[in-house]
Parts: C-alpha cells; structure tokens; sequence
C-alpha cells in the first residue's frame, strides 16, 4: 500500500519523483503560536539559502524565510537543514516550496490537535480483553490459572481474572504496562478534562453515558487490576508468556495452549525470577508492582469517586494496603520470558514508591506518605535511561518520573524536582544536537515510548515553572506526525489523509485487514537491535531504504515487530500529552458558533439552542430561479449563502446575477469545478476521485472564484457537489484549508430539484412545504441553527418550483420567531 501512496505523490509532483530532496514536516501541522521547525535532507551541496510557505490551494507565497540553519550531512544526505518559519502564524493550510521540492500539505490552526487524545482510545478499545467492543465478542473469558503461588494447594488453581487489555500486538497482559496506562490516563483527564468527550458508553460501543470515554476506559482497566490484587499480599503481575506467538489470529479465536484447556496461566508476584523454560527473569522484589497498583488506585480513587463514590474508597483502601505491600517487599518485579529472551527488564523500583507515596500523601493527607516519597525520590533522582542514552528492554520504567512533579506540587521546594528533571532533560538535549531532528533519544526498542515520555516530563517541567528546552520538544512532538527521517507520523490512522503506518505488526491488519486507528507504534531502533533481533523479517523491499541510517531504521512492514508494533501503554501514555496540546492554546469559537455539529466531517448544524436559519443555494447548470431568489431575499432583508461551481462562476449568462449577490452581501462559495461526483451513492466509503482528482478540480473552482474577488479566505466553507461526501473528502477539503459544510438532514427541503419521472422521490411544492413546517412543528429543537438548502434552479421537467413559495416559507418562519443569517 505504501508503494501506491509514494506513486500517487510521484502523479501529483511529477518533477518531484526523481528529487534529490526531500522536506518533513508535522503533518498534523502546527499551532500558530508554536515553534515551527521542518526539515531539508539533501543530496546536494549546493546551499540553501531561502525557502517559501505557498498556500495549499492557491499556490500563492505567503511567506518568505531565510532562517535556515545547516546540519551537515545525516545518513544518506550529503546535507541536512532546519527551516525555521516559526514567525509565520497565519492560520490556513499549506506547504513549503523550494526550487527542486516541497513538502506535503499542512496546516496552521489552533485546532491542529482538537479530538487527538480521544482518537488514540480507539485503539484501546479495540485492545479490550474479556469483551472486545471492536470485534462485538468475548476472548479469553476463562482466565486463568495460578502459577508461582507459595502456597501449593492454591498454585494451577482458577483465578477469575478477565478483563484488561491485551499488551500490544500478541495478547499478554502485564500488570505493569497497564497500571501504568491507567495511571496516565488519569493524568491526562485531571490536568485536561475538558479534552475528552463522551461518545461511548462503558462497555466501549458507540453511545453516551454520561462518562467521558477516558474514564470509561480506566475503569475498565482498573477493574483489571482489582481482579489481579484481590486481597492483601496477593498480587499477579501477568497472564499468559510468550507460547501465546502462536501464529495470526483475533483473540477470540485465541488457540495458544498453556496445558489447561482454554485457561492461560496467571503469574503470581514472588519478587524472585521466573520463566517457564529457560530463560529467566531477575527479579528481586515486588515493589514496582505494588508501587504502581498503589498510585493507579489511589489517583482513581480522586478522579472516579464523581461517578463511582463507593468504588472511590475501595481504591482507596486498596491503594493504601498495595503501599504497605511494596514497603514490605522492596526491589523490581519483572514479567517472565519463555521460550524467547526478551521480556520487560524492570530494575527500578523507588520511583513507583515515590509515586505512591506522593498519590497517598495528597489523598490521605498523612505527611508520613509525603516523607517517604522525598526518601524515595532521593534514590532515582533521574530516570537512567536519559542520561545513559541505553537501556535493556523496559529496564527503567516508566519511562519518566510523575513523582517528583507530585511532590513538588505539595511543597515549597520545586527548585529541586526541577533540578532533577533538568538534568534528565539537559542528557537528551545534548545528543539531540547532533542530528538535524533535535531528536536525542536513544533509539532502543519502544523509541517512540520515550518519545511520549519525554514530552510528558517537559510539560509537568513547565507546570512546575520550569523554563527551556522549547525546540527540543517542538521537535519531539513533530517527530511523531512525520517530521522524522521516513516522513511519516507514528499513530496509525492519524493524521487521517497523511502518512501513517498501513502494514503494522497485528493480525488485525495483516490477516483482517481491520483498522486498527490510534496505535503508537514501537519506533525506529539502531540498526544493532533489529538485526539482532529474533524473527524479525521484512515482507516487502524496504521503502524507506534511501532514508534508513546510522541512527536509527524504521520499517512500516508487518514482519518488524521491533519497530512496527502498536503499544497499549505506549499509546495510552500519549493521551497526556495531546491533551495538553488540546487545552494549552484553546480554541477561540464565536458564540453563535458554538455546539456545531459535524457529520462525517462537515458541519451540518449550528447551535440548537439559537433560533437561527442559516439559507444556503447551489447552483451548477441550473439557475432560472437566481433572481427570483435574489428579490426575496432582498424584500426580506435577509442574507444568505450560494455555493456555485467553477462552470457556474465562468458562464456568461450568470455574471450579472453574481455580482447582484456579492453587492447584496450574501456569502458566494464553492462547490466543486465540474460538479464531481466524490463517492458512490450506494457506498459512501467508496471514492470515485482520487486525491490529486479532488486537489485539481477544487483549485479550478477557486480560481474562477478568484475573477469576480472571491478569495480563499472570503470563501472558508466548501459544500461539496450534490452534498454527497465521506470522512476523506472532509479531511482532503482540511488539508486544503477549507471547513466541509451540509445542509441539516429531516426537513427533505432538498428534494426541491426532484421531477415527476423520478416517480415515488419526487416531492412537489405542497409535499416541501409541509415537510419543512411538520418537521419545525414535531422535532424537539425545531429548526434551531438548521442549514436549509435550496437550489438555484431544477431541471426543466419540474414544472412547480419551490423557490416561487419562498417568500411564503420566510415569512412563516418569521412570525415563529426564526431569525436569518449568512455564514
């Protein structure tokens, strides 16, 4: 599939296809205020001294910048070059442009990031064990049986631990990985409610409940964690080893045997090593387990007690007997390996009791707590990874420290929490200096988890007044949506018409070919590692061959499962830092704008609770009625909207009429150049234009808008040709910087176009009328911010025509107390 999304490119930038150049960019785009940096590869030597911001649609230069600053050569590329345009803020959609190349497009808004944490849920739903919300089925509903537990009259014994999710791309469960999900999650929602919306209920499936969909999913999780911690002492820390790499299937076909029917074993926590065959963990105590049970508990017993009170002081409870536990049982709990060498090699432990104790101080208000979690924080300063730029798998994890940021909101000495932080943060900074990418990372397995880490430790830095270190997270940020030597983002699916991965490790995709949206894949890693790796294969020619390096490869192909794997707790752990991303620069939205509707992209209705009318006419071949229209608009002093095509715009006969509407104030926008039709009637999701189709036909149609002074920016809104669209002509219409918009679907007043010999779909003038005033009479918010379409003019074989009873129609809806505005 990548293969055809490179070809497409080559179609749409023919001179392009043989470049020596290639410019990266965050796809997603940037905030206005925000660092703006991207990044020139060259394999020429040739300086460059200046390069353009053109917009997106009109291919007009918007701005000029000459703040390049050279990088030398990296990898492949004899050169590299960081193109600075941080001082352009103008919102719209666009692309850099350079003799010999240009970016993709991208766009400078505020709302860049707007819906993106809550995007990254979906794939932890789909992530659900017990019953999978995506697939509409239950897996794994006999889990499980006790393994490792002291006392042998309860050890191969069942133990009901359903429930959870499933750890990346095979269907493990760690205790570690998911407390420290939920934890996050949490995180995200306190600091960030306002990000989250309320779409799903609580078994995960479409439809509110009056929860947002995050907490939804941490009860869930939660849930999990109270089956595996069932009573003081007693702890588990995974289900199931590496006997489940049993071949492609969906959980619920699961047929990985473990020796007892369709149960799966249950690790017991002894804080000493395990492994069923011969390798073996080294573990040493249980207190990075039990630490993480207790922060998770005792941060969800704060966030849930609003909708669960009673299960509020359980996780209380729970949290302060799971500290005492790891007080008890100091060292690291590492999962168990099998059959293969690789499992999480956890040797920390202090800064999941730090955590604990910092949660517990703050929810009990027992300084005791508070005292331990300083003596804790005083052994793990710094997170070693960060200075020591490697480490084993999950050897120092989480990846970051919440605990020093907890502490420091509960003192007065902030000073040395930011210190540690600093010198974690300064370590990456350094080694980030040494590529064009500012990205100084270590490139072990997981990259992109320290990535998601890093930006978290920067924003609780910056919560806690610290200051720097704004490039080097502009440029981790940008990374994960393409600024990176692949030019493509890390989350499958987002952003949605970009380059994301299309062959991730999961059988999901690969034997389904289901979508598996919001998964933070794995990351690149040095070349040692993936060569070093058991069964690691590529299925198809390497597509980024030209960009792999030194530093790091990255292969979007399901055989790599070192680089190409989605992470639950990896992608949960991203939400935290969306969602800042969400909320840090607020979207400014009118209030008559406010509470919008979008259906499939397009905005379909605004604000219910106005009783406001919002005309809108199209027009492409048909137009007898325009100034029978134009008449009653001006008798009623109303405004209206007319979307026309490029044919309509460029046809003599329909000049005068148009500039009768601009001189009367109406708002003249698109609709298309030739009038396409996008996508099937019978099959929405089924494009009958491609994207460069789409890009050329809607430029046309803007350049004859551009003749009578139409200008992008006087013509945002686009309604797409026989109001007939899906998700991606939204996105591509995006992309271009325009705002998709459709009429409001239950009056059927868009039937006015319909004839006689269309037999049971035509509706005549009486049938229209009746339609629009049973509809205001019945439907709960009446027609409240409707966008009420009606065309310009019909086909000669209907005779009636309803825009001769629109003075009628106004007038009635006029004495019902509607107002009338234009866009």
């Amino acid at each position: 599939m990548k293969f055809l999304k490179t070809l497409l490119f080559t179609l749409i930038f023919p001179y392009i296809g043989f470049t020596q150049q290639y410019i990266r960019v965050n796809q997603l785009g940037y905030l206005p205020d925000a660092i703006k940096v991207a990044v020139l590869l060259s394999k020429e030597s040739t300086p460059v001294h200046a390069f353009e911001i053109r917009d997106a649609l009109t291919d007009k230069t918007v701005f000029t910048s000459d703040k390049i600053q050279s990088h030398g050569a990296f990898g492949n590329f004899t050169t590299s070059y960081r193109l600075d345009f941080s001082a352009f803020r103008k919102q719209g959609a666009y692309y850099i442009y350079l003799p010999k190349t240009q970016s993709v497009k991208f766009r400078v808004a505020p709302d860049v990031y707007a819906g993106t944490a809550d995007f990254l849920l979906t794939y932890m739903r789909q992530q659900r064990c017990g019953y999978n919300p995506f697939l509409k089925d239950s897996c794994h509903t006999q889990d499980g049986f006790i393994v490792y537990h002291p006392d042998p009259k309860k050890d191969s014994t069942y133990i009901n631990v359903v429930g959870g999710w499933h750890d990346a791309s095979d269907y493990l469960q760690y205790t570690t990985t998911t407390a420290n999900a939920i934890y996050q999650m949490l995180l995200a929602y306190q600091h960030n409610p306002s990000a989250f919306k309320d779409a799903y209920n609580a078994n995960g499936q479409e439809g509110t409940n009056g929860i947002p969909d995050i907490l939804d999913e941490v009860k869930w999780g939660i849930d999990w964690l109270l089956r595996m911690n069932p009573a003081y002492g007693e702890m588990y820390n995974q289900i199931a080893d590496d006997r489940d790499h049993s071949g492609l299937r969906l959980p619920t076909q699961d047929v990985a045997n473990y020796g007892k029917g369709k149960m799966r074993p249950v690790y017991f926590c002894t804080g000493k090593p395990q492994g069923a065959f011969q390798y073996k963990s080294r573990a040493t105590g249980i207190a990075s387990t039990a630490g993480k049970y207790a922060s998770t508990f005792a941060l969800g017993s704060k966030i849930l007690q609003k909708y669960y009170p009673d299960y509020a002081k359980t996780l209380k409870t729970k949290a302060v007997e799971a500290y005492d536990w790891g007080k008890k049982n100091p060292g690291a709990c590492q999962t168990a390996p099998c059959k293969a060498p690789y499992f999480y090699e956890e040797d920390n432990w202090t800064d999941d009791m730090e955590l604990a104790g910092a949660e517990l101080a703050k929810l009990t208000a027992d300084k005791s707590y508070l005292k331990d979690a300083v003596g804790f924080s005083k052994e793990e300063t710094v997170t070693p990874w960060m200075v020591n730029d490697t480490a084993r798998h999950y050897q120092w994890y989480p990846f970051m420290n919440a605990g020093h940021y907890q502490i420091a909101s509960q003192t007065t000495d902030k000073q040395t929490y930011l210190s540690y932080y600093e010198k974690g943060l300064d370590a990456i900074q350094t080694r980030a200096k040494k590529n064009p990418f500012l990205n100084g990372i270590p490139f072990i397995w997981c990259s992109n988890n320290l990535v998601s880490a890093t930006l978290t430790q920067l924003h609780l830095y910056r919560k806690m007044g610290g200051k720097g270190f704004t490039e080097m997270e502009a440029a981790l940020r940008d990374w994960l949506f393409g600024c990176n030597p692949w030019g493509t983002a890390m989350i499958v699916g987002l952003p949605k018409t970009g380059d994301s991965p299309e062959d991730p490790h999961s059988s999901f995709s690969i034997k389904y070919n289901y979508p598996i949206d919001g998964g933070l894949v794995d990351g690149p890693v040095r070349n040692s590692i993936f060569s070093g790796l058991k069964y690691v294969n590529l299925h198809s020619p390497d597509e980024y061959a030209d960009f792999q390096s030194t530093m790091a490869v990255y292969h979007d192909d399901f055989g790599d499962y070192s680089t190409n794997e989605p992470t639950m707790d990896g992608t949960a752990s991203l939400t935290y830092y969306l969602s800042t991303l969400e909320t840090v620069n607020p979207v400014a939205i009118p209030a008559s704008a406010q509470k919008l509707t979008f259906t499939k992209g397009a905005i379909t209705r605004f604000n219910p609770q106005q009783k406001v009318i919002r005309l809108a006419f199209t027009g492409h071949d048909f137009y007898e009625g325009g100034n029978i229209i134009r008449n009653t608009l001006k008798k009623n002093a109303i405004k209206a909207s007319f979307f026309f095509t490029g044919d309509f715009y460029r046809n003599p006969e329909t000049q005068s009429l148009i500039k009768y509407l601009q001189a009367d104030g109406h708002y003249l926008g698109g609709h298309s150049d030739k009038h396409l039709l996008y996508n099937d009637w019978t099959k929405r999701d089924s494009l009958l234009v491609n994207r460069e189709e789409f890009e050329k036909d809607l430029k046309a149609n803007y350049e004859a808008m551009a003749d009578f002074g139409i200008t992008k920016e006087k013509a945002l809104y686009f309604m797409p040709p026989y109001e007939w669209y899906n998700e991606t002509i939204a996105e591509w219409a995006k992309a271009s910087g325009l705002q998709l918009i459709n009429f409001t679907s239950g009056t059927g007043a868009n039937r006015d176009y319909t004839y006689p010999e269309m037999g049971a779909r035509y509706a005549g003038n009486q049938t229209l009328m009746n339609d629009i005033l049973k509809y205001e009479a019945n439907a709960k918010d009446k027609l409240n911010g409707f966008v009420l379409l009606l065309h310009l003019g019909t086909d000669p074989r209907r005779k009636e025509k309803f825009y001769n009873r629109l003075d009628e129609l106004i007038k009635i809806l006029k004495k019902k107390g509607y107002q009338f505005e234009r866009l």
